[in-house]
């Protein structure tokens, strides 16, 4: 197919070619350069493929690794035929002489200019483009798992009768489909046009036709090929609407079909979609008839069509209709809404029941004693105690505890108990010598656990441990303690080969050890040095001498990291805690599996319904969303890692949840059945904080099961901020075993208090049976309370505690000096009709700076009691106060104020123990040995000297205290 044009060619100019030696060394830079980039590419690659294969989940990298490439070459190859056939189709139906008109004149030059490479300029725009549309679709590949093993939910919505799955599995890929098609026929349009234009097919300012024919009936069947779409696009709105968002005053987010939608868009999308057929038939009638006019007609009347039936009908509806009466028109909708909603966060089975708010026992002494049976009110708070450990248990400071501790269960003497939990972890910011080999080789691992008593303190307001010292003993029994995986192990670690690790120390000197797993990744090829050298910049690992037979790499090494790794279609909840389970470590791992297709289930955002206060100070406590709008979750994965070893287990936790069902075929054998969970396992198993706080949310509108309330809005609550601190975020959720009114005994649960929306009072209290392996497990209790009587809530209490005078001054008393006061967890619990609300606060003073439990506020019934200790601000709340002079109740510890900055000779000796610590962490820096021997014993005589100054002022004042502890930790902390 010659092209027209040409003209003389001027003389050829001889250009001097580069000499032998420099053409070599160009192609020589050349080769390299692809080879660099090539096995850049290919380190990234591998080392995925190498840790996936480490971890026992090949499966997972394959099969996604699998699908996207399918996904780049089938629609990166549909996009460049599609685009490509119509560029050589209209360069084929080019007339054969073009006028010879001024604009017929300008284009020659064009196509003279591309004549001698329009193979090339051919093959590079249809590469081009497949190549972004390859990558676009690559990226659908969990929309094309769940389309091809979509499984049924066995529900239908309730109004076009179709299985949920069309709306969670089929309609995502369909839009998709459509998508592309919509681009594929776009961009063919554009380049065919071009192609026309350039040969002549079509005319702008020539005399005569605007277009050939040929180019009339090749464009019209494009047109008529996009209006199809468009046809497609309306049949598909349908369906559409009852998962569209939309705005709607009686919720902030809105999901389904409301009057105006099932009346007026569903009606006006089906004639739409009507006329778009007839229009895509005229468009490819001009095959025959080669004339504009009908389509166009016809493409006319389908857009103002749109406007008239699809924009101003509806907006007439809602006008007229429904505005003026719009409860109930809108009520029948609003109760599927409802419906679906409540399932689909798994609310429905909540049960709500009237609370009075108010105690109607008169005789409170009678109350002392069923607060115990009622609640294990834990006074040590996670959140606020880490400082604590820190300082107390760090033992060496190359380990460090997360900034949030966490809530278990452990059993003693046959009995569980509420305990705080922590891990001692490896903490790169206090390895002395910071270099390559002590960051990689040497510090590579945390050890131990550290656990307390949730309900009860020890002397002087230090948490009472159970499982403490280093290497770590106590209730625990044996374990292995050693800790290569954690929520602060972010670095990679090479192990097993010929450098020793540092195991811990002890008064003996430092022991050492060689990691024994089979974890990580195998160094001992070239190939995978080079590789990780690479993936890692770090070029050491190549030649490093460090690095030899055995050796492994551990990377990846944070829990929720791994499980997002191992499942990347899970969404991962904010927190994961330790147990020790038969002999190890675990990290236990909530994962939640969902959707935003559930249709006429409202919506909701993860990221911004899961923070609170926490998540606002600590943003390792965020939840990983695969979606962050969703409209349907379950709480279907428990997964556990070893601390230890990195291995990952996924265990089926929900057996009837649909998506789970699904993920399960497209990555078969990832997720063992839920039959596999050890019954050590199942004790440590608890209800997950996200989904949590994700229902509460849910629950501030959906508690109401008539429509009529809901439209209202009098019954909307809020979740309050948290009243011990000035974030203005929400309150977390709290763990503690409690039992509701209508339970027989103590559950381990999870609980949380609502306001009315824009006032503090209390409107209602709900709490969750958080126990795995248990019947109740997942019961969502709420406690209503009357909205013609006022209960304090959070903020009232917490402002209630703050303006007491007796309690103002005390709290001004322990504020003296440089001392800071720290409020923990309020906690509420429902006690004889009433609500008791208790609240440990904490002190940070006398030259200690971490938090030590000093006082415990308690509520009930309008009456205040600040005290040392929870059992007599019991006494005290109940009329019992005489039970104080008799011995605290065992657990409950004596915490009592902090040595008194005025005492000189307290405080000087304080302070001469901080300079004391102060020297030996400057020794320890600079490896000064003898130094920080030195500046040790001056830490331990100034401690002697401080506690026995204690002594002599407890002496002076009748009253009795226990040794201060250590400024920054024990004698041999460092």
């Amino acid at each position: 197919m010659p092209d027209r044009g040409g003209g003389p060619t001027g003389p050829r100019i001889r250009v001097g070619r580069p000499s032998r030696r420099v053409r070599t060394l160009l192609m020589t830079l050349g080769v390299l350069a692809v080879l660099g980039m090539a096995f850049t590419m290919f380190a990234g690659f591998w080392t995925d493929w190498l840790w996936y294969r480490s971890v026992n989940y090949s499966s997972v990298f394959t099969t996604t690794l699998w699908t996207k490439i399918g996904l780049f070459f089938v629609f990166g190859l549909l996009m460049a035929l599609s685009v490509g056939v119509n560029i050589w189709l209209a360069h084929r139906l080019r007339p054969p002489l073009s006028a010879m008109s001024m604009e017929q004149q300008s284009l020659d030059r064009y196509r003279m200019g591309i004549a001698p490479y329009k193979k090339w300029l051919l093959l590079g725009i249809t590469a081009l483009v497949g190549l972004i549309a390859g990558a676009s679709a690559s990226g659908q590949w969990r929309t094309w798992l769940m389309w091809v093993n979509g499984v049924s939910f066995g529900q239908k919505d309730p109004q076009f009768h179709l299985d949920v799955s069309f709306f969670a599995f089929d309609l995502p890929w369909y839009r998709f489909m459509l998508g592309f098609g919509f681009a594929a026929a776009i961009l063919s349009l554009i380049a065919a046009a071009l192609t026309h234009y350039l040969y002549g097919g079509l005319r702008i300012t020539s005399p005569g036709a605007r277009a050939t024919a040929a180019a009339t009936g090749h464009l019209s069947v494009l047109l008529g090929i996009f209006v199809a779409l468009k046809a497609v696009a309306y049949w598909l709105d349908r369906y559409g609407l009852a998962v569209k968002s939309s705005d709607f005053k009686a919720t902030d987010s809105w999901t389904g079909l409301r009057y105006v939608d099932a009346n007026a868009y569903l009606p006006a999308k089906t004639i739409l979609f009507c006329i778009a057929v007839i229009c895509a038939l005229l468009f490819f009638a001009t095959l025959w008839r080669r004339t504009w006019q009908l389509p166009v007609i016809g493409f006319g009347l389908m857009v103002l069509s749109a406007i008239l039936i699809g924009g101003l009908y509806p907006a007439i509806v809602q006008k007229f209709q429904v505005q003026p009466n719009e409860q109930a028109k809108e009520a029948p909708y609003v109760a599927k809404n409802l419906k679906a909603t409540r399932e689909a966060y798994g609310i429905d089975d909540a049960k709500v029941s009237e609370y009075p708010g108010t105690s109607k026992t008169e005789d409170k002494t009678k109350l002392r004693d069923d607060v115990s049976d009622t609640a294990s009110i834990r006074i040590m708070d996670p959140n606020i105690v880490s400082p604590t450990f820190q300082q107390l248990q760090q033992i060496r400071n190359y380990y460090a505890f997360p900034t949030n501790l966490d809530v278990d269960r452990y059993s003693k003497d046959g009995k569980d108990q509420d305990t705080v939990i922590g891990l001692r972890e490896i903490n790169l910011n206090g390895i002395p010598k910071n270099s390559w080999i002590n960051d990689h080789f040497r510090y590579t691992h945390g050890y131990g656990v550290v656990a307390a008593e949730g309900t009860s303190a020890g002397a002087n307001g230090r948490p009472k441990f159970t499982e403490s010292d280093l290497p770590s003993k106590g209730d625990l029994g044996t374990y292995q303690q050693r800790v290569y995986y954690g929520e602060k192990t972010t670095m990679y670690s090479i192990v097993g080969g010929p450098q020793k690790e540092i195991d811990y120390s002890d008064d003996n000197g430092e022991k050492t050890y060689t990691y024994e797993a089979d974890s990580g990744v195998n160094l001992s090829s070239p190939i995978n040095r080079a590789a990780y050298a690479l993936a890692f910049s770090e070029p050491q690992i190549l030649y490093s001498g460090a690095i030899g037979e055995g050796s492994r790499i551990l990377y990846n090494r944070t829990p929720k990291e791994r499980v997002e790794a191992v499942a990347p279609w899970l969404t991962i909840d904010g927190d994961a805690y330790p147990a020790v389970v038969d002999g190890r470590i675990q990290w236990i791992v909530d994962a939640y599996t969902t959707t935003n297709g559930y249709p006429y289930a409202s919506r909701t955002t993860l990221g911004d319904t899961t923070a609170d206060s926490l998540t606002a100070t600590n943003d390792s406590r965020a939840v990983v969303a695969q979606q962050n709008q969703v409209n349907y979750i379950r709480n279907s994965v428990k997964a556990t890692v070893d601390a230890y070893t990195g291995e990952v287990k996924l265990f089926q936790w929900d057996t009837q949840d649909p998506v789970l069902k699904t993920w399960m075929k497209a990555f078969p054998n990832t997720v063992e059945p839920k039959s596999e969970i050890s019954e050590n396992l199942m004790a440590h198993l608890r209800y997950p904080q996200d989904l949590f706080k994700v229902q509460r949310e849910l629950l501030t509108r959906y508690h109401v099961e008539d429509a009529t309330t809901f439209l209202s809005g009098s019954e909307v609550w809020q979740v309050p901020d948290d009243p011990t601190n000035k974030s203005g975020d929400a309150v977390p959720p709290y763990y503690l075993s409690m039992k509701m009114p209508d339970q027989k005994e103590q559950a381990f649960s999870l609980t949380t208090t609502f306001t009315p929306n824009g006032r503090d009072n209390l409107s209602a209290y709900m709490a969750v049976d958080a126990e795995a392996g248990t019947p109740g497990y997942g019961q969502i209790r709420i406690l209503k309370l009357p909205t013609n009587t006022t209960v304090n809530g959070p903020k009232q209490v917490q402002s209630q505690f703050n303006s007491e005078q007796d309690i103002a001054e005390t709290i001004r008393l322990l504020r003296g000096g440089d001392s800071e006061v720290e409020y923990g967890n309020l906690l509420a619990v429902p006690l004889d009709g009433g609500l008791l609300y208790v609240e440990p606060v904490y002190v940070r003073g006398g030259g200690l700076k971490y938090p030590l439990l000093r006082k415990v506020l308690v509520t009930y019934g309008g009456a205040t009691a600040f005290e040392d200790t929870l059992g007599e601000a019991l006494d005290k709340i109940f009329g019992t106060e005489e039970a104080t002079t008799e011995p605290p109740e065992e657990g409950e510890g004596e915490p009592t104020p902090p040595p008194s900055s005025e005492d000189p000779t307290v405080q000087e000796a304080l302070d001469d123990a901080q300079k004391a610590f102060d020297d030996g962490q400057e020794a320890l820096k600079d490896g000064d040995w003898e130094a920080y021997g030195r500046a040790q014993k001056d830490l331990q005589d100034a401690l002697e000297r401080a506690e026995k100054a204690q002594d002599a002022a407890d002496g002076r004042s009748g009253g009795t205290s226990s040794p201060s502890p250590s400024p920054t930790g024990s004698p041999d902390s460092g």
